[in-house]
C-alpha cells in the first residue's frame, strides 16, 4: 500500500513538475523585447518650412479670406515648426492629381533607408526575420506592401507576413500586440514591425475646415522595429514589453464617426475631425487607464486611489478632458516616462492634465510635435527617440506608451528598459538644441499680413504681391 501511494506521489509531482516547466517555458518564451528601433529622416528636400507651406495654401483656389485666416491662426498655435516633411508630390505642386506611384514612392523612401539602417546597426540578415508586419493606414495595394518589403530584402519563402490597414495614429501598437501574440507560438523568433503613413496620395483640396486640419497637422515619417523573444537576447535587448491594453470604442457612433476618411460636399475626398474627438478621445483614455492601471500601478497606489476616491467627490471635467486631483491615480508611482502620441498641442495638454504630469514629463512629446510634427502611428518612436537622445533611459526605467487613432482608439503598453541607452538615433544632429524656449511658428511673421485684408480688398494676387521676405 504504502508502495503504491509513493508512486502515485511521484507520478503527480512529475506531472506537477512538468506542468511548472512548460508554464515557465511559455512565459520565458512570450517575453517579448525591442532589440533595435530606427526612425525616418527625409533627405532636407522634403522640409516644409514656412515659405513654403505658405505656398502651399495659396495653391488652393477654393480657400476665401476666412478661410485663410483660420489656417494663419491654426498653423501659428500648432505646435509644429519649419523642420517637419512632406511628401514629394505635395511639395513639387501636384496634390490636385496624386497618383499611385506617388503613394508608393512615399513608402520605399522611407522601407529601404530605414530598414537597411537597421539591418545593418543589428548585424541582422533579412533572411532571419520570421515575422513581417507592415502597417500604412491609407494606403493598399497589391500585392501588398510587405511583399514589396519581402521582394527588396529577398526575405524567406516562410516568413509570416501581416499588412494592416485602416488602424490609424494606434496602428504600432496594434502591430506590436500582434507580434507579442505570434510570440507564443514561436520560440526564438525575430520580429520586424515596419509602421508609417501615406501622407501623399491623401492631401485635401478643398476648403472645409474639420478636413484642412490633417493638412496642417499630419507629416512624412516612419519607423522599423525589430523584436524578439528569444531570452539569450535580453542582454543586448533596449526594452522589454511589460504588457499592452486595447480600448476600441466603434460600437459607440459618436466615436465612430469623430475621426474618419470621408468626402466634403462637393465629393473632395480628405481626412476628417470631428469636433467630438475631444470628448471620444477622453472616454477612450479613460476606459484604457482603468485597466493598465491595475496591471502597472503598485498596490499602494491602488489602494490610496479606492480610498480616496471613496471619501471625495469625482474631479470635474473641463474641456472634454477628465481633470487630475488628489482622487486621481497618480501614474508616477509605477511609471518615469510617458511617451505620447503627437497627435496635436491639444492632444498633448489634455493628456498631461489627465495624468497631471509636468513640462519635463511632456517635453519629449512636444519638441517631437515641433521637429517632425504628428507622423500618425510612427509618432510614439519619435518621442521614445528623444527621450533616448536626452540619455533619460536607465536601466529598470519603466515607459509607459499611449496612442490615439480613428474607430475611436487608445492604445497603451508599458516597457522597461533593459539597459542604458545611448542615444545614437534620429535627434542625434539636432538634440542639442532642444528643449526650445519658443515653439511660436514663425508662419505669422511672414503671413500676418493676411489678417489686415477685408472681404472686399482681398484678392490672392494682391496678398502675394503683399508678401515680404522674412
Amino acid at each position: 500500500m504504502e508502495f503504491f501511494v509513493s508512486c502515485v506521489l511521484c507520478i503527480i509531482g512529475f506531472f506537477t513538475l512538468s506542468l511548472l516547466w512548460r508554464l515557465v517555458t511559455q512565459w520565458r518564451d512570450g517575453e517579448c523585447y525591442i532589440m533595435h528601433y530606427e526612425c525616418f529622416k527625409p533627405n532636407d528636400d522634403r522640409k516644409l518650412d514656412t515659405k513654403l507651406c505658405g505656398d502651399i495654401i495659396l495653391r488652393n483656389e477654393s480657400l476665401g479670406l476666412d478661410d485663410y485666416k483660420f489656417l494663419l491662426k491654426v498653423i501659428v498655435n500648432s505646435g509644429i515648426g519649419e523642420e517637419t516633411y512632406g511628401p514629394r508630390n505635395i511639395i513639387q505642386g501636384r496634390e490636385e492629381c496624386p497618383t499611385l506611384g506617388d503613394g508608393i514612392l512615399e513608402m520605399e523612401e522611407f522601407f529601404f533607408d530605414t530598414l537597411d539602417k537597421l539591418f545593418c546597426k543589428t548585424g541582422l540578415s533579412p533572411s532571419q526575420i520570421d515575422v513581417l508586419v507592415v502597417n500604412v493606414s491609407m494606403l493598399a495595394l497589391q500585392p501588398s506592401l510587405t511583399t514589396r518589403v519581402v521582394n527588396h530584402f529577398k526575405m524567406r519563402e516562410d516568413v509570416k507576413v501581416y499588412n494592416i490597414s485602416g488602424m490609424g495614429c494606434s496602428a504600432s501598437l496594434i502591430s506590436i500586440n500582434l507580434v507579442q501574440n505570434i510570440f507564443k507560438s514561436y520560440n526564438k523568433a525575430f520580429a520586424l514591425v515596419v509602421t508609417s503613413e501615406a501622407i501623399g496620395p491623401h492631401w485635401y483640396t478643398g476648403n472645409d475646415r474639420s478636413m484642412i486640419l490633417s493638412n496642417c497637422l499630419f507629416r512624412s515619417g516612419g519607423c522599423c522595429i525589430l523584436l524578439t523573444n528569444n531570452p539569450s537576447l535580453r542582454h543586448r535587448a533596449m526594452f522589454r514589453l511589460k504588457c499592452l491594453v486595447r480600448t476600441h470604442l466603434g460600437a459607440s457612433d459618436d466615436a465612430y464617426e469623430c475621426a474618419m476618411q470621408r468626402e466634403d460636399a462637393k465629393g473632395r475626398a480628405g481626412f476628417y475631425l470631428g469636433k467630438n474627438l475631444p470628448k471620444a478621445a477622453s472616454r477612450a483614455m479613460v476606459e484604457n487607464l482603468r485597466v493598465i492601471s491595475t496591471k502597472i500601478l503598485p498596490l499602494r497606489e491602488l489602494l490610496r486611489y479606492l480610498l480616496v476616491s471613496r471619501l471625495l467627490p469625482r474631479p470635474p471635467k473641463k474641456g472634454g478632458v477628465l481633470k487630475a486631483s488628489s482622487s486621481s491615480l497618480n501614474f508616477k508611482t509605477g511609471v518615469q516616462h510617458f511617451c505620447l502620441h503627437t497627435g496635436g498641442k491639444a492632444v498633448i495638454d489634455g493628456v498631461g492634465k489627465s495624468l497631471g504630469l509636468t513640462e519635463h514629463d511632456l517635453e519629449p512629446a512636444r519638441m517631437t510635435l515641433h521637429r517632425f510634427g504628428n507622423t500618425s502611428a510612427s509618432s510614439l518612436w519619435y518621442v521614445l527617440a528623444y527621450m533616448e537622445a536626452k540619455r533619460r533611459l536607465k536601466k529598470g526605467d519603466r515607459v509607459l506608451m499611449m496612442s490615439f487613432g480613428g474607430g475611436f482608439k487608445c492604445n497603451s503598453c508599458l516597457w522597461e528598459v533593459v539597459r542604458d541607452l545611448e542615444g545614437d538615433n534620429v535627434w542625434k544632429d539636432c538634440i542639442a538644441t532642444y528643449p526650445l524656449n519658443s515653439l511660436v511658428n514663425p508662419f505669422m511673421e511672414k503671413f500676418g499680413e493676411i489678417n489686415h485684408y477685408t472681404e472686399e480688398t482681398f484678392t490672392i494676387e494682391a496678398f502675394r504681391s503683399s508678401l515680404q521676405p522674412i
